[in-house]
């Protein structure tokens, strides 16, 4: 079995391996698609009360290791919140509670020689024999930590043998995002799904130089399973069109129609005077909407990110399958579930902007926010003389603007 690791610094872009089994190039299923007229403009807010059955705010402990910049990435494992860190480049580790445990700096991971590249870009929680590591890769190797930041063990990478697949709720089948058949194959896919009883079926195939040759800019995770993994959401560069996949294949899903004034030109992903200039093209045409992301659904609503190069304000929508509702989670208003702090510091900065929700497991949807903007939101809130619980009123008390993140935790309404 063979494996090709992509190294590719794509916004919002996978980075997972796949195995050769009988591979064998697939149809997307496009026969239920559904077409959905989307106009952020008209995206409304609503009162965070009308939204989620239950709101909290969760300040990460502030100590001189502990501190950090944001949340680039969030997981949860045995009741612990696991987070990167872009600007100081480490894996931190907080109990629910947003007490600081530990944290893996790439600085001091143990790498073999006198190899000085020690860039982390991330984690993932990979599950071996029943038992869930945190694994990061760097430098041509893998390493594998518990709960306590204790490096368990580190393999290697090895393109002949290692194999690094995200698997189904069965722990049997699995999907692989950017997948290589071989190492020296001159074409990938952007999708290979393996079926222990079809084995390997592939989508959209695409020439391995491809990240060299062009520019790729991503608008949010590209590839996210729902909550109990037994499918998973998928979206391409530039195109306005939402996959779903299971064990049995790919099919499209959703359709997206925006305005004409905010849509990409029809021939953008084919004609050749857009290939290397798709950055300046955005950067001249601000408000066009280049491609969707961080895909969810939850009860009857879809929620996906826009990727737009202004950062424009509603860029993180809801649509309601059922009854055509289109709401802008930008403009979720504060009131007195949420101790009149918003749910997101879209007026205040670019977190929620930039990434949207970080995460959904267990019914609850989470993200953050900078200490800065808290502080900023509690001056404004003042005048709603908000009764905060105390975890809040502690915080308020005994932090200040340059403490770390809050996580807010949200559950949503089941419809």
């Amino acid at each position: 079995m063979k494996t090709k690791l992509i190294a590719a610094a794509v916004l919002g872009c996978c980075a997972l391996f796949g195995h050769c089994a009988m591979a064998q190039t697939a149809k997307v299923d496009s026969s239920h698609v559904q077409t959905l007229r989307i106009d952020p403009a008209s995206a409304t807010g609503a009162p965070v009360s009308e939204i989620f059955d239950e709101v909290s705010f969760t300040p990460l402990e502030t100590t001189k290791e502990s501190l950090f910049g944001s949340i680039a990435q969030l997981e949860i494992l045995n009741n612990h919140y696991i987070i990167f860190d872009y600007d100081t480049k480490a894996v931190l580790i907080f109990t629910k509670a947003g007490k600081y445990k530990t944290k893996i700096d790439a600085s001091k991971l143990p790498i073999e020689g006198d190899s000085k590249d020690r860039n982390l870009w991330g984690f993932r929680l990979q599950e071996e024999n029943g038992i869930t590591y945190i694994q990061i890769y760097s430098s041509k190797f893998f390493f594998y930590y518990d709960i306590d930041g204790k490096l368990l063990k580190k393999v290697k990478y090895d393109e002949e043998a290692f194999n690094n697949e995200q698997y189904f709720k069965d722990k049997v089948n699995y999907v692989s995002v950017n997948y290589y058949p071989k190492k020296d194959d001159s074409v990938a896919y952007d999708i290979g799904i393996y079926n222990k009883d079809k084995g390997i079926s592939t989508y959209f195939p695409f020439k391995t130089n491809r990240y060299n040759d062009d520019d790729f800019v991503g608008s949010g995770e590209n590839f996210r399973f729902s909550e109990d993994k037994d499918k998973f959401w998928f979206t391409r560069f530039y195109e306005y069109s939402i996959f779903q996949g299971d064990v049995n294949g790919l099919s499209l899903a959703y359709k997206l129609i925006f305005p004409m004034n905010i849509s990409l030109p029809n021939d953008f992903t084919t004609n050749p005077i857009y290939k290397k200039k798709r950055v300046k093209y955005f950067q001249d045409n601000s408000g066009k909407v280049y491609g969707v992301g961080s895909v969810m659904f939850i009860g009857d609503n879809l929620l996906f990110r826009l990727g737009v190069w202004n950062g424009a304000k509603k860029n993180m929508l809801a649509y309601n399958v059922k009854s055509g509702a289109l709401l802008s989670m930008n403009d979720v208003e504060p009131d007195e579930k949420s101790f009149y702090l918003p749910i997101n510091d879209s007026g205040m900065g670019y977190d929620f902007l930039n990434r949207g929700f970080l995460l959904y497991k267990d019914s609850y949807l989470y993200t953050s926010y900078s200490s800065l903007a808290m502080f900023a939101f509690k001056e404004q809130s003042a005048g709603k003389n908000p009764k905060y619980d105390a975890v809040l009123a502690e915080y308020f008390k005994t932090q200040n603007r340059k403490s770390n993140p809050v996580i807010i935790q949200l559950k949503p309404k089941k419809n």
